[in-house]
């Protein structure tokens, strides 16, 4: 499986501390995004609302065995949120092979 998650840059410290403690974690890839929610999705009530949904992100990909997708998703999910508009999204995708690319002895 493949955790894939679109979080605020300022949960990431707390987020990489906790799934560090999660046995079975593999490790993870971070990428700088940006981004913006659907305009069904959120109510703009002034400019400063406006702007803070468009602001940089943080992608996090990680590819794991099926038993831990769902113990990651609920790790991110607990720790990046804070009720407001903007938090991210967590989804999970099929992965039907993967391999780790390292330095085999001879």
């Amino acid at each position: 499986m493949e955790v894939k998650a679109v979080i605020r840059p300022n949960k990431l410290a707390a987020l990489r501390t906790a799934l560090l403690e999660t046995p079975g974690f593999p490790g993870m890839t971070v990428t700088k995004v940006e981004g913006c929610s659907a305009p069904n999705r959120t109510a703009k009530f002034n400019i400063k609302d406006e702007l803070t949904d468009y602001s940089a992100k943080v992608k996090i990909e990680i590819v794991c065995n099926d038993e831990i997708a769902e113990v990651l998703m609920d790790r991110i999910v607990t720790i990046c949120q804070t009720g407001q508009v903007g938090d991210g999204v967590v989804w999970c995708t099929e992965v039907p092979k993967a391999f780790f690319i390292s330095k085999t002895s001879v």
